[in-house]
Formats: C-alpha cells, structure tokens, sequence
C-alpha cells in the first residue's frame, strides 16, 4: 500500500509454478515495486504478507526501501507448521532490519489473522490438503 492506503501491486508465490526457490511472494512483490516506483516513493510504502519475511526476502524489502512489513503469521509459527528440516534458515525480519542503517517498521505477527495466514500453507509443505 501506498502513502494513502491505496493497494498499488499484488504479487504471488512463483517457488513451485515457475520453479524458481526466490521467488517468494515478497521478493516477487520487491521486483515490481522497485521497477515502478523510486526509492522515495517506496519510503512510505506498506508491504503486507500472511507470513513473516524469511532472510532473503527480508534483505530485498531493505534494499528496496520499503518502509514498513505488516504480517500475520511469525516465523516461529511458520516452522511448527512446516516442522523441523535441513532447509531452515531461523532469522526472523527485525533481526535482518537490526543489521541494516534503517530499519522499516515491523508490526506483527498479528493474532486475528492467524488462523487466515495458516490456509495459505496448508498442503503446500505436504502433500496432505
């Protein structure tokens, strides 16, 4: 969202339909906001997601400028969801944002969401539906 509350792009999770492991939604969202908008702009943009940003898109959102992440389900909840694996990369995105020069503010994870954030999962990690 811009400065005025406007939803001014949308982006989707490509990791499996293009078979491309950066292609989170978030890093999906940064290559469009960044090709449209100047980093000024972006300044007062908020990036909403179910998820927390895991490291990678959490680096992208900084050199973005981007000036807020708004998300529902934390990291944390995320990996219960997914259970333990080789894969994980546990940074949660104001531990990424402590390490930069500025820091976008982070709200979440945001409870009344939860449950709405977790569908989105559902089946992806499994096979189960």
């Amino acid at each position: 969202m811009d400065e005025n509350n406007r939803v001014v792009l949308e982006a989707e999770n490509t990791v499996v339909t293009e078979r491309d492991i950066t292609g989170h939604a978030e890093t999906n969202l940064v290559r469009l906001a960044t090709q449209q908008f100047s980093a000024e702009q972006l300044a007062g943009f908020t990036l909403y997601a179910s998820t927390e940003p895991c490291a990678m898109c959490s680096g992208a959102i900084f050199w973005s400028h981007i000036g807020r992440v708004v998300f529902a389900l934390g990291e944390d909840e995320l990996y219960n969801i997914i259970g333990p694996s080789p894969e994980q990369l546990i940074l949660p995105c104001r531990d990424v944002f402590s390490h930069g020069g500025r820091q976008p503010e982070v709200l979440g994870p945001a409870a009344s969401l939860e449950i709405m954030a977790r569908e989105v999962h559902k089946g992806f990690w499994t096979m189960e539906g």
